[in-house]
């Protein structure tokens, strides 16, 4: 049996703004990622992706606040941790984040190698300069990284090496899990290549574990990661093997999502773009029922009034929606 790197349960979060007002940006999120595995989370912007990726963290500052649930790492239940512990013992050794516009992540006033001492030292004091260098170095090559990069300023690099460099960086430590959000937004096809084939060598070569793929573009996450979980109004609305929630989707949302985008594979050319009508609800007060209900077309009265519980429905998939499957699979049908 595969061993489980991150197991999170019925995660809740919140934001609290300037005027005390609560934005539910997490609610009762699920799941799990297995060692050597990917999951890739899509889902509209404001959906909650990238607050889902600093919530996994354990590090909580305002206006982010920790509601409810659970985050273990390798077994390791992390949200009863105080913040020190989890900057000190967690943060960059047991789970690392790659965060959107990474390009622009890095002091322009300092070196590369001033970066990398910072994050060994933290968690290992009695490393020295010397000690650091030797490692990062290591790593760099390891990683088809020229080493004098280390003794250059983020000024003196380009948009893809700066991002290659970032998740060097954030990676130094070995994390048993990688948070990456967005890593190749920004970027050309060839670095972005280039960027994503480095995340991947991190895991095929151990340095990390696991890992956790956030982007909005869903063809990508069907040819780098395992499985998708498809988000929306803070919530997972499906889960499931890549290939089957892209080409099979079961919940409505994650059907109109794969139909507004054009998907380049065979069996999918001939597809007809559909926009979704419609906006997210607003989750300072989000709606009873489904919140997807105001835009779906196959919504009933029942779907606005009833809280919708997710259902796992084996081989790994699941959903969020008060139709059965079968059902759904028949109303589709005949749309």
């Amino acid at each position: 049996m595969a061993k489980i790197m991150l197991d999170v349960k019925e995660l809740s979060t919140k934001y609290i703004t300037r005027f005390r007002e609560d934005v539910y940006a997490v609610d009762r999120v699920s799941f799990q990622v297995e060692e050597g595995k990917s999951l890739g989370v899509a889902g509209e912007s404001g959906c909650g992706k990238s607050t889902l990726a600093l919530s996994l963290m354990g590090y909580y500052f305002p206006p982010l606040h920790y509601m409810s649930g659970s985050i273990k790492i390798d077994g390791r239940e992390i949200t009863s941790m105080s913040p020190d512990d989890v900057r000190r013992n967690i943060l960059g050794a047991e789970i690392a984040y790659i965060p959107q516009a990474a390009m622009n992540a890095l002091n322009p006033t300092q070196k590369i190698i001033r970066f990398i001492e910072d994050v060994i030292q933290a968690h290992d004091p009695s490393k020295t300069r010397a000690d650091v260098r030797d490692m990062a170095r290591k790593r760099f090559e390891a990683l088809n990284l020229p080493a004098d990069v280390l003794d250059k300023h983020a000024v003196e690099l380009s948009g893809g090496m700066k991002q290659r460099t970032v998740i060097a960086i954030s990676t130094i430590l070995s994390p048993k899990v990688l948070i990456a959000d967005e890593p190749s937004s920004a970027l050309d096809v060839t670095s972005q290549k280039m960027v994503i084939k480095m995340i991947f060598d991190l895991m095929r070569d151990g340095f990390i574990r696991s890992m956790i793929f956030i982007t909005h573009e869903l063809p990508l996450l069907y040819n780098v990661t395992d499985d998708i979980a498809v988000m929306y109004a803070g919530q997972f609305v499906e889960t499931g093997p890549a290939e089957q929630t892209v080409f099979d989707p079961i919940h409505p949302y994650s059907r109109g999502l794969m139909r507004s985008i054009i998907v380049p594979e065979a069996g999918a050319r001939s597809q007809k773009l559909e926009a979704i009508p419609g906006t997210p609800p607003n989750l300072k007060k989000p709606p009873a029922g489904c919140r997807f209900a105001e835009r779906c077309k196959f919504a009933s009265p029942q779907c606005r009034a009833s809280d919708v519980a997710f259902t796992a429905i084996g081989g790994g998939r699941g959903y969020r929606c008060l139709y059965p499957e079968e059902r759904l699979r028949e109303v589709y049908a005949h749309a």
